[in-house]
């Protein structure tokens, strides 16, 4: 599909067409390099041969660098200059949230000048599917699930068959663990597309969703025969044995993934997460840093980096690598991110840099009130013998877990060592 500026004035570039199809042979034949090597030809010669780009993009075979750096050599005509800022918004969105916005704002108040039947009319993009579709799917990016969700539902109303939009919306759903919605979703898409592999994904989903595994992996699975370039089901495939901790078979989805997929670093990051929760620290921190080169703005990338670092008792890089998560994330700040800001603080607390650690408890709290958090935070407070400080976040804890019983421990300390405290003051006077 091109886009088409002018009929009369434009004939289809024969080259760019030409580098199109065999990408799309080589592509058939599982040739992954070769098939990218002729997308970006296509796209190249003829920045309008729209479709090329889209199979650049859809099946990740470019990394973020290597797809900014392919957009900025595009030449485009005066009078499609618009089309730089769109193709700047289908790519992987993970710069400052502020440059992304300012994209899609700019973008929207565009007028685009189209001439059908030598009639000139001006359209804008303020209500473009495609934009809102991707506007949606930064907001599933950035954690924004419920905006990503809402957004969705009112795109899928306009056009119900829009299938990047039907993506999104599924993502949204399960991360908000709205099964009904998937359910829904998977009955109407088998029931219009029975051979789309997004329409398997989605029943995979909805099974994922109310902890079916094994009816999950056998979905994510058929999707995958169905179409062995569609990411998302290999990624469910690799979770849903992941969930069950058979970590072989994760390991092979996610290979797999990494293997078909060189642009995406989620394969690279899970297959990390594997190793570290088998407690393969230096492992997983090796594959950590290879979603890092894949895509450098990723705040998850950082945070798993952090949380290894932790682990292996590296706390000074642990406090670094949060940092850097929380400077990644688009502020305010969510509930999503509520752990990377207890992480630092535990991080910060091991350094015995208290009063920093007892700030982002704090902040920590402002996201959710959480179980580890006020004890984190007593425990603080504890170690810089606040015991009456502690002793009321022990109290809040065990409020939300009775039967927690580091809080219990604790408590009786801090407990005996304010009561000893009491004493030796009284001594003095």
């Amino acid at each position: 599909m091109y886009l088409d500026k002018d009929s009369e004035d434009r004939e289809i570039n024969i080259s760019s067409a030409i580098c199109f199809l065999k990408g799309k042979a080589y592509e058939a034949l599982e040739n992954r390099s070769q098939a990218r090597q002729w997308y970006t030809a296509a796209i190249k010669a003829d920045p309008l041969c729209y479709e090329a780009l889209e199979c650049l993009i859809e099946s990740h075979m470019l990394t973020c660098d290597e797809e900014k750096s392919l957009l900025s050599s595009l030449q485009f005509a005066q009078e499609d200059g618009w089309l730089s800022s769109f193709y700047s918004c289908l790519i992987k969105k993970y710069d400052k949230a502020s440059v992304v916005e300012a994209k899609f704002n700019e973008l929207e108040k565009e007028d685009i000048s189209i001439k059908p039947s030598n009639q000139s009319l001006v359209c804008t993009l303020k209500n473009n599917t495609d934009l809102l579709a991707c506007k949606a799917e930064y907001y599933h990016q950035c954690g924004e699930y419920q905006k990503c969700f809402e957004l969705t539902s009112i795109l899928l109303e306009k056009d119900p068959f829009h299938l990047k939009s039907n993506r999104v919306h599924i993502a949204a759903a399960m991360e908000l663990g709205h099964s009904n919605e998937l359910y829904l979703m998977a009955c109407n898409l088998v029931k219009d597309y029975p051979q789309k592999a997004i329409s398997w994904f989605a029943v995979g989903c909805y099974y994922y969703c109310i902890k079916k595994y094994d009816h999950a992996r056998r979905y994510f699975s058929k999707a995958t025969s169905l179409d062995g370039t569609f990411a998302p089901a290999w990624i469910g495939y690799g979770n849903a044995y992941a969930s069950k901790e058979e970590a072989d078979q994760a390991m092979s989805g996610y290979r797999t993934a990494a293997r078909l997929f060189p642009g995406c670093h989620l394969p690279t990051l899970y297959i990390g997460m594997e190793y570290m929760r088998t407690h393969s620290f230096k492992l997983a921190d090796q594959f950590f840093m290879q979603a890092k080169a894949i895509c450098p703005s990723d705040p998850l990338v950082y945070n798993e980096l952090g949380v290894v670092a932790y682990h292996m008792k590296e706390y000074k890089k642990a406090v670094l690598w949060f940092e850097k998560t929380l400077a990644h994330i688009p502020s305010p700040l969510s509930e999503m991110w509520e752990s990377t800001v207890v992480n630092l603080a535990h991080a910060l607390r091991k350094l015995k840099r208290y009063n920093e650690a007892i700030t982002y408890y704090e902040k920590a709290l402002a996201l959710t009130r959480s179980l580890s958090t006020y004890a984190g935070l007593a425990y603080t407070y504890h170690l810089q013998g606040n015991y009456t400080d502690a002793i009321t976040y022990y109290h809040k804890a065990l409020w939300i877990n009775p039967d927690d019983q580091f809080c219990t421990e604790m408590l009786t300390l801090a407990l005996v060592d304010e009561s000893r405290q009491g004493i030796e003051s009284e001594r003095y006077i």
